[in-house]
């Protein structure tokens, strides 16, 4: 059975990513890239699905382990009876092939050392022809290849490579995985050493330059190189999370593919890397996007490939058993095809998020902006999936249609702030008539809060939005019963917050997932804005304190287990962590949006 998702560590390389147990085990690998075929997919089913252990071959009395300071360089120290060794992973920054890198290093005493690899191409299904060559061995089959490089004696035994060593205190033993195309000759052996080296000082020099000075600098930096970390560098694309199919319930059937772009979560992920000064990953960004949304606006996807390719076509993995037992394990994602009016918004925002920054101008981003505004002044009346991608009926969405508004508010603002050329008469009208409607159809006066959808009675965290993105004041009596009515229907133990009721109806799936951790960081955001800081401080190192032991967040929680649901490390959440960090660093200024911008008046 795989560890709980709380007990992964997650190194990388900014093109792939791979998580490692507490014990020792890379159980997700996929390469050469995040979206690839995993070569350990023990995560997802068994070690006979690839894995790749090294640890202690005696009992263990204890583990500690964390991150290097302000890199993605992983130490684990295990005590043992005889002594203690400290085993360090990392992904070199690529610069031609990929490559993972482990060392073996004795601190004290002396300690017996086993390892187990087990390479499973295409997510556990094939196994590899292996055969020694220099120093290591070769694992291939069709168009992968692994080499596996270490000083170590390897040993073939059960459609495994072994190694049984020992390490005493002051040596080091390293092990080099590397991935070459089958065609392709062996890439040239790594010195581990110089490589360690280097990838500590290149991601010390990025988080260095980071210039948020808050109170809870630690974790937003973490959070910060972890975004790094799930940033495709060829592209600039930000995928969701490096893993598919980590359960939203243990056992049930919400399981999805995150390892894309969504626009709206990319978004978000834009805005907190420029609360830390990373501009250069803003513009890559940008670029990113105006080349994966060219074409029509009626064609734009919710998310997209990582080099910003466009059928995402799902499909089941029968062989493999599922997280936990948790089916079907799906790769691709249906859910590019929706119709998700917000991302509308999303986009119009980031885009006029990178002028406020001060961004080189980009002539091609207004081009696309305009050609979407074109589009959405008669498709914001159309239902549509919303933010949470139900697989039920569409519907008007109140959420979408805020985020109508935004689209049409940020391009008002461009024409007003930035003097770019456009129609602000027409789309100051528009926004007016969006603006309107809303407050007609999504909100119920009888249970003074605004509601899921036109017609409904039921609450969605995702209305925590709409003064965050300046939609309404956080302090009017319409936003502040709707975060009553938020807290009273959707909260759970220890003050965490469900998206919304889950019912078949609605969503079309069974019901059960985790809290939210995203939107709980949403009404920490919206106490503080009304006023109540302590409280949402509360809310805030509530949250803090569910970060595992190096850092990293999950998309869900389920407060009565004590543990994490969902893909893994999740971009959407680390967000929630940096823009609440720096909302509550801003106490006493004036009330902001997530966007860096002054709240609307409306």
């Amino acid at each position: 059975m795989p560890s709980a998702i709380e007990d992964y560590a997650l190194i990388g390389d900014c093109q792939a990513a791979a998580l490692i147990s507490r014990t020792g085990s890379i159980d997700w690998l996929c390469l050469p890239r995040f979206d690839s075929g995993a070569c350990f997919a023990a995560l997802l089913g068994t070690p006979d699905h690839g894995r790749w252990l090294l640890a202690p071959a005696d009992a263990v009395r204890g583990i500690r382990r964390g991150y290097r300071p302000g890199t993605l360089v992983l130490e684990t120290d295990f005590e043992t009876e005889t002594g203690s060794v400290r085993l360090i992973d990392f992904m070199p920054p690529r610069t031609g092939t990929p490559d993972l890198i482990r060392i073996v290093e004795g601190v004290r005493g002396e300690v017996r050392m086993h390892m187990e690899l087990a390479i499973r191409f295409d997510y556990g299904s094939v196994v590899p022809w292996v055969r020694r060559v220099d120093r290591g061995v070769r694992a291939t089959a069709g168009p992968d290849t692994l080499y596996c490089r270490t000083s170590a004696p390897l040993v073939g035994e059960g459609l495994q490579t072994i190694a049984d060593f020992t390490v005493r205190s002051g040596q080091r033993v390293p092990f080099e995985l590397a991935w070459a195309p089958t065609q392709h000759d062996e890439p040239c052996a790594r010195v581990p050493d110089q490589c360690l080296d280097e990838t500590a000082a290149w991601w010390t020099e990025w988080s260095n330059r980071c210039t948020f000075q808050g109170e809870w600098r630690e974790p937003v930096v973490r959070s910060l190189i972890t975004l790094k970390a799930l940033t495709y560098a060829p592209t600039g694309g930000i995928v969701a999370a490096p893993t598919t199919s980590l359960p939203e319930h243990i056992g049930g059937v919400r399981n999805w593919d995150y390892r894309y772009c969504w626009l709206r979560d990319a978004t978000f992920a834009l805005y907190s890397l420029m609360i830390g000064g990373y501009t250069e990953e803003a513009a890559a960004w940008r670029e990113w996007l105006v080349n994966a949304v060219a074409g029509t606006p009626s064609t734009l996807q919710i998310m997209y490939g990582l080099g910003g390719e466009r059928r995402l076509t799902e499909l089941e993995l029968s062989w493999l058993p599922g997280y936990q037992g948790s089916v079907p394990v799906r790769v691709g994602n249906a859910a590019y095809a929706q119709h998700q009016l917000d991302v509308y918004g999303e986009v119009m925002d980031a885009m006029h998020l990178t002028r406020r920054w001060n961004l080189p101008p980009s002539e091609n981003a207004w081009r696309v902006q305009r050609a979407i505004l074109d589009y959405l002044e008669s498709d914001w009346r159309r239902p549509d999936e919303g933010i949470w991608e139900v697989r039920g009926p569409r519907r008007q969405f109140t959420h979408s249609k805020v985020m109508a508004w935004v689209a049409m508010d940020r391009a008002v603002k461009s024409v007003e702030e930035f003097g770019l050329a456009g129609d602000a008469v027409r789309w100051r009208r528009i926004r007016d008539a969006i603006h309107d409607e809303v407050c007609r159809e999504g909100f119920d006066a009888s249970l003074d809060s605004f509601v899921q959808y036109y017609g409904s009675t039921d609450p969605d965290a995702s209305l925590l939005m709409l003064p965050l993105v300046g939609f309404i004041k956080a302090t009017d009596p319409r936003m502040r019963g709707t975060v009553e009515y938020i807290q009273r229907r959707l909260t759970r133990d220890g003050g965490f917050l469900d998206r919304y009721p889950a019912t078949p109806h609605v969503d079309g799936l069974p019901p059960g997932e985790g809290a939210f951790l995203l939107c709980t960081f949403w009404l920490a955001d919206n106490l503080a804005l009304q006023g109540r800081y302590a409280e949402a401080r509360a809310i805030f190192e509530r949250l803090l304190d569910l970060c595992n032991d190096v850092g990293l967040l999950s998309e869900q929680y389920d407060p009565g287990a004590r543990r994490f649901l969902g893909n893994f490390p999740q971009a959407f959440s680390h967000v929630g962590l940096i823009n609440t960090a720096r909302n509550l660093t801003r106490r006493g200024g004036p009330a902001e949006d997530r966007r860096g911008g002054p709240a609307s008046s409306r």
